[in-house]
């Protein structure tokens, strides 16, 4: 890890943001937690705290989990029983990853189903430093509503915008699954300073959909996000969970792992398996950032004068 600093007493004081940007590390390593999750909060979450210290054990700075990793993903049937899963932030999951964060130096992206209060749920990840405190929270903003993916009878969409979050390692920014369709989400972040994007995912296939669509529509989840990377000049993270969770209605769903580490060149530098739990490990060096956004200034030449519309549903001819 290398660190810019400057001595002090030789310059007069910059503002906090400024001063916090000068000392992050411009190289840090980061760790995605490809796992499957069972019908036990229990045994997931002791999972996940295991799959943190063999991230930092490895290395890794940085680590994310995947949507909702402390249940089978509850959102293919609606079922009000299912908000007893939900739990306030901070409350138990960031607590004890926050002691698993502090104990490993590692900053954790933690995805939570947070309890806001009676009646009011989002998907959420919170987002941990390396001392254990809460950096930050983000709140899935697109909340899809398909079959097998219920997602709006349980969450408010999120109202804390789209943030980048300082951390030890360096600035960065979680946004949640569906949110990963939104070219929109991934340029707010990015202009607010965000060197890589975390997408922690539950997106899989329907079993009857597999054989004809299968191939096209993990391709097309791949190369959306592959498009943020180039479009903004950023690292981009997708962590998914691996196996079949079933319904209890229909087939269920057989979530199809991939999990991937693309550069800023959208290049796939180090994918993962369709069906294997995996800890997969990418470097984020600011200079490629750097030397990449040179060559395709993306951000230099946008019309920001000539964007009015953008904030509107539909343009009616």
């Amino acid at each position: 890890m290398l660190w810019c600093a400057a001595s002090e007493g030789q310059h007069p004081p910059l503002p906090s943001a400024v001063r916090v940007a000068s000392f992050m590390p411009t190289q840090f390593k980061v760790a995605l937690v490809q796992m499957a999750c069972s019908a036990d909060p229990a045994d997931n979450l002791a999972r996940a705290i295991e799959r943190v210290r063999q991230a930092a054990r490895g290395g890794a700075q940085v680590v994310c989990l995947p949507e909702l990793f402390r249940s089978r993903y509850f959102c293919q049937q609606e079922d009000v029983s299912l908000f007893d899963l939900a739990e306030p932030v901070p409350g138990p999951t960031t607590e004890a990853l926050g002691q698993a964060a502090r104990e490993a130096h590692i900053v954790v992206i933690a995805p939570v189903f947070e309890r806001r209060a009676a009646g009011v749920y989002h998907n959420s990840a919170a987002v941990i430093d390396a001392d254990g405190r809460l950096a930050g929270l983000y709140r899935k903003m697109h909340i899809p509503d398909d079959p097998a993916y219920y997602e709006k009878f349980y969450f408010a969409p999120g109202d804390l915008g789209f943030p980048a979050f300082d951390t030890r390692a360096g600035r960065l920014a979680t946004l949640i699954c569906w949110d990963q369709w939104y070219p929109e989400a991934a340029r707010l972040v990015a202009l607010r300073g965000a060197s890589v994007i975390f997408y922690p995912t539950a997106i899989g296939w329907h079993p009857h959909e597999k054989e004809q669509f299968g191939m096209a529509q993990r391709d097309a989840w791949r190369t959306i996000q592959r498009g943020h990377a180039i479009a903004n000049g950023v690292y981009v993270a997708a962590v998914n969970r691996v196996g079949h969770e079933p319904a209890a209605e229909g087939a269920g769903i057989e979530f199809w792992g991939s999990s991937f580490w693309a550069d800023p060149f959208g290049r796939i530098v180090a994918e993962a398996s369709t069906d294997q739990e995996e800890i997969l490990f990418g470097e984020v060096n600011l200079g490629r950032i750097e030397e990449v956004r040179r060559n395709w200034p993306f951000l230099r030449d946008r019309r920001v004068d000539a964007y009015s519309g953008l904030e509107r549903r539909w343009l009616d001819p």
